[in-house]
């Protein structure tokens, strides 16, 4: 039975009743998601779907580091592939090897 309600950003409600075990149906849209369950003092649970970085990843979320990542990511779907030019691109490798390599903010 669904309901709308008068609350702001609350799309609807439901009655849910708690089985024999303990548990809910949320139903297949929810099926393998992983979600925040807070409990308040008053008794209400809020339910948040949620998603998890591993540590090791959290750097991609942090500046500048999440700026770069979007510049690239906003070049490729721009920038057409081409074919590479091995030769070319050996001799650029050898005169980078020349330079002093200087760090870009």
């Amino acid at each position: 039975m669904k309901k709308t309600t008068g609350l702001k950003g609350i799309t609807g409600a439901e009655i849910k009743v708690v089985g024999e075990s303990g548990q809910i149906s949320l139903g297949k849209r929810y099926a393998g998601k992983m979600l925040r369950l807070e409990r308040f003092k008053d008794g209400r649970m809020v339910l948040t779907a949620v998603r998890m970085v591993p540590e090791s990843q959290l750097w991609t979320l942090e500046e500048p580091h999440r700026s770069r990542i979007q510049r690239g990511l906003t070049w490729a779907a721009e920038t057409k592939p081409q074919e590479t030019d091995i030769d070319v691109l050996l001799r650029r490798r050898a005169k980078r090897a020349r330079r002093p390599r200087v760090r870009r903010a």
